[in-house]
């Protein structure tokens, strides 16, 4: 049994086999579950009560998976979810809704993946109030980038910047290290616990969304440096 066994995780999902799958994988490793197929249906079970985590499809009928995590986010602003997408371009519209969606994965996805999500984000909810705390807990700041890695938050210049897991994962791995290049596939391993269906471009793509956020704080942000037929190394003044 994993180390959250007995968490309660809700999945709300409208294809039944990918439904049943996630359940099926999180029984597993020693989770309880519960599924609802619709959005008003989950709603109206979190108001009685809400779980240890979700995991929530876009487009689920009755309410969206916009709408629910809205509401959602009106009941408690640090309940972990995880939205799960058909497209990742849809993804990027929800980031810029600022709704608060931990993390995501695009369909298809491998279930070994998601289980290490979602152990990523219990163990924040557990350990932000500092209890049993390990010494790779410690903040990392490498110039004016400060990361939090029991949050999960990163702060550029002391300004937030709202960062997906796989996201702060990926800029962890090449702050820790200032100066030194980290190849695409160091940065797979990184960022990654199961390689399936992942690729230099998937590695890109997080990149140019990273920049992107810092960018939109400060023009001038220049901190990732990508390396010609190398990969990318972060910049930090000495």
């Amino acid at each position: 049994m994993g180390t959250y066994a007995g968490r309660l995780v809700t999945v709300v999902e409208d294809e039944h086999t990918i439904r049943e799958a996630i359940c099926f994988a999180l029984a597993g490793d020693g989770y309880r579950t519960e599924a609802f197929d619709d959005g008003m249906t989950a709603w109206e079970a979190f108001e009685r009560a809400l779980p240890d985590l979700v995991v929530l499809d876009i487009g689920i009928p009755r309410l969206d998976g916009l709408g629910l995590c809205r509401r959602l986010r009106s009941r408690s602003e640090t309940l972990p979810i995880i939205f799960v997408t058909s497209r990742e371009e849809e993804f990027d519209r929800v980031l810029g809704l600022e709704i608060g969606a931990d993390d995501y994965l695009c369909k298809p996805f491998s279930m070994r993946e998601l289980m290490a999500r979602i152990k990523v984000l219990l163990r924040r909810a557990t350990l932000v109030d500092g209890a049993g705390r390990q010494p790779e807990d410690r903040a990392t700041i490498a110039g004016d980038l400060t990361l939090d890695p029991l949050r999960l938050s990163a702060a550029w210049k002391g300004t937030p910047v709202p960062l997906t897991v796989t996201e702060f994962l990926l800029l962890s791995a090449l702050a820790r290290r200032p100066g030194v290049v980290k190849t695409r596939d160091q940065l797979m391993d990184d960022t990654y616990p199961d390689r399936v269906s992942v690729s230099d471009r998937t590695i890109d793509s997080h990149v140019k969304r990273i920049r992107r956020k810092f960018e939109s704080l400060d023009r001038t942000f220049a901190a990732i440096e990508g390396v010609y037929g190398a990969g990318y190394r972060f910049i930090a003044p000495e």
